[in-house]
């Protein structure tokens, strides 16, 4: 029988056989105990912005860890807590000007759900303590997230006794160079929920301009306009769920930008820290600060990650904002999106349904998931780490990669429908 005592995420473990044991890894590659080294063209779930073993960040975590790995944010504070915080007001949308940290993407989206409804609630608003969520989309496997992930195609259905009931809208389906008129019918579509919802809806939730692991939908920054709007007038707070799209994912440092919108809140994690260590913020405007300052301290918010503020996980993300910005990584992402643009595009296959390219990011979207079924060991052979999921087939690689090197994945993408 084979060792079950390290149980793997979203598999069966009765037949799993991973035969792939990563020793080490440097610039975009990850290299195997058997000597194999492979272009890791999915950036460890979209967080290893830097590669593997980047000098500047691994120093930082050296010189931090001789001063201070860890000490609680309850009642006292640390440096590198202080300066991140301070950093993220900078860079982030202006108006986001209070960040609260915890210790991954799931936990900063609950923290943003729970700071959303007592926003409310501190106002007297009780009855406002649902969320609005898109069909779609995916904010993590905690429970709470997992009630505003899509109710239907996700992978949550098995719980659904357990969740709470939000409300959805469908997902938006026009693309993300799509005119103001086709983007009304999604709108129209928010509208009726929010019309019919408002009263008791406390924040509406968006992966903005790409639902990622709901399918790599990509639609338009107009829709984020618009929804604002719907927002502001139903009362209703924005929050943006950036933890796939910030930091350069979508082509700007956020995906905010392309639409000119400031949320009410904002969540980040994965690119925060360039994946070295884990770690997430939930950034609020003024107007949802101002509504737990108060003599009341029941009106206080009432959560506290263990590992928030971490000063390792702090400095981390400071030195990695800081090679973002040196080494002008928006430069590179934009040459990485017009490869990615000229190789993936216009392919055509008949096993293929679309094709997909925002940032750094490219998808191949097939009729049939049956049609990737060994993907990921044909792609080995040839040097890439690639891992598909449901029909797509995807590329979110480091920054840090060569065109070269991000032309050989691609190139095995399109191989793998030309050989079979």
């Amino acid at each position: 029988m084979q060792d079950t005592s390290l149980w793997f995420p979203y598999a069966q473990m009765k037949h799993l056989e991973v035969n792939y044991e990563v020793e080490t890894g440097e610039g975009p590659y990850i290299q195997f105990t058997n000597g194999m080294k492979l272009l890791d063209a999915t950036c460890s779930w979209w967080c290893m912005i830097h590669g593997y073993k980047h000098p500047d960040i691994t120093q930082a975590i050296h010189d931090q860890a001789d001063k201070l790995a860890h000490v609680m944010l309850g009642g006292l504070k640390n440096r590198p807590a202080v300066d991140l915080a301070n950093k993220l007001v900078e860079i982030t949308p202006e108006g986001l000007n209070h960040v609260f940290f915890s210790d991954s993407g799931s936990v900063g989206m609950e923290v943003a759900m729970k700071m959303a409804v007592q926003f409310w609630q501190n106002q007297g608003r009780t009855q406002k303590y649902k969320m609005a969520s898109l069909m779609r989309a995916y904010h993590g496997d905690t429970t709470g997230c997992m009630s505003v992930c899509d109710p239907e195609e996700g992978m949550h259905s098995l719980f659904s006794g357990l969740l709470p009931k939000h409300h959805f809208a469908p997902a938006p389906t026009a693309s993300f160079t799509a005119t103001a008129e086709e983007v009304t019918a999604d709108i129209a579509e928010l509208r009726k929920v929010f019309e019919q919802h408002h009263e008791e809806i406390a924040g509406f939730l968006v992966e903005p301009l790409l639902q990622a692991a709901g399918g790599l939908n990509m639609y338009s920054p107009i829709y984020l306009q618009e929804a604002r709007k719907l927002c502001d007038e139903f009362e209703i707070l924005f929050i943006f769920d950036e933890v796939a799209t910030g930091f350069g994912r979508t082509g700007k440092l956020f995906a905010a930008e392309y639409a000119e919108v400031t949320p009410d809140i904002m969540v980040l994690s994965k690119g925060l820290t360039g994946g070295y260590v884990g770690h997430a913020a939930t950034i609020a405007t003024d107007r949802v600060f101002d509504a737990f300052w108060d003599d009341d301290a029941g009106k206080a918010f009432m959560h506290g990650p263990t590992f928030m503020g971490n000063p390792l996980a702090c400095a981390v993300a400071l030195k990695s904002i800081e090679v973002f910005e040196r080494d002008d990584y928006l430069g590179k992402i934009a040459e990485l999106n017009q490869l990615l643009s000229d190789e993936l595009l216009n392919f055509k296959h008949d096993a293929v349904l679309d094709t997909r390219v925002l940032g750094a990011t490219a998808v191949i979207e097939v009729k049939d998931a049956a049609s990737l079924k060994g993907v990921q060991d044909f792609a080995a052979e040839r040097g890439v780490w690639l891992r598909s999921f449901g029909r797509y087939l995807y590329t979110m690689p480091p920054y840090i990669i060569t065109t070269e090197q991000l032309k050989q994945i691609t190139d095995v993408m399109k191989v793998w429908f030309t050989e079979n």
